[in-house]
């Protein structure tokens, strides 16, 4: 299933892209925001909404860079990850954008007002962000990074979130995973998962890091906490 661009009005002025795949149904569904990686909205990001998008969820995957350099960059380009500093600001300007994309999907009549974050890399600390405090009903991210300064937004979170992340992460040092894993221990909301002989960027297919056991099991978990959404009965209204 393939999906196209629109166009999402930014409560704070400005229009930002976002990549949407809508079922051809009538049939309510739960959705799935994608927060990418630095590389933007790119061919592995829309890859990766296609085929969420095949298990009958909308998915959506807003441009979170439209502020400085808008749209997809290449590996080698530079100013993908000068667009991404100062990252704490980038981020949390983005919380906005991620608020914004919910909102836009309360106006598609076949959403049935549940929503899961899935981030990847850059895009990681909204599973954690998007469930506390921006209305979504669940996190799961994929090889994020810089993840300790986000480690205290897991204090009164209630919603399912999911941490996925490779052994050979260099962007998730020893301090990083077992700061998670103590969390997990501590909390019945928080899994995490490390997984052998995996490196960053495993989840996008176009780079030297894609890993497809990796991926199929991280796409199983995301579909799974979708699943768990899909009851019309458990919907809320944004």
């Amino acid at each position: 299933m393939q999906g196209t661009f629109s166009k999402i009005c930014a409560k704070q002025g400005g229009a930002f892209d976002c990549y949407l795949v809508v079922p051809s149904t009538e049939k309510q569904a739960a959705s799935i925001v994608l927060a990418s990686a630095i590389h933007g909205v790119d061919t592995d990001m829309i890859a990766i909404a296609d085929e969420l998008a095949a298990y009958g969820v909308i998915v959506a995957v807003p441009d979170l860079f439209w502020r400085s350099v808008a749209g997809p960059l290449p590996r080698n380009d530079p100013r993908a990850a000068e667009r991404a500093q100062p990252r704490l600001e980038q981020i949390k300007a983005g919380e906005d954008d991620m608020i914004d994309t919910l909102r836009h999907l309360g106006t598609i009549p076949q959403f049935n007002g549940r929503a899961v974050v899935m981030g990847f890399c850059y895009g990681g600390p909204y599973a954690i962000l998007g469930p506390k405090r921006l209305g979504y009903a669940a996190g799961i991210c994929c090889h994020a990074s810089q993840m300790l300064d986000y480690l205290h937004e897991l204090g009164g979170l209630r919603e399912q979130v999911c941490f996925i992340w490779g052994d050979e992460d260099n962007r998730a040092p020893t301090e990083v995973l077992q700061a998670y894993r103590d969390a997990a221990a501590r909390m019945e909301n928080v899994e995490v998962h490390i997984l052998p002989g995996i490196r960053h960027g495993y989840m996008m297919r176009t780079s030297p890091s894609f890993d497809r056991v990796a991926y199929d099991f991280s796409m199983r978990r995301a579909c799974e906490i979708l699943q768990r959404l899909q009851s019309p009965s458990e919907a809320r209204n944004f």
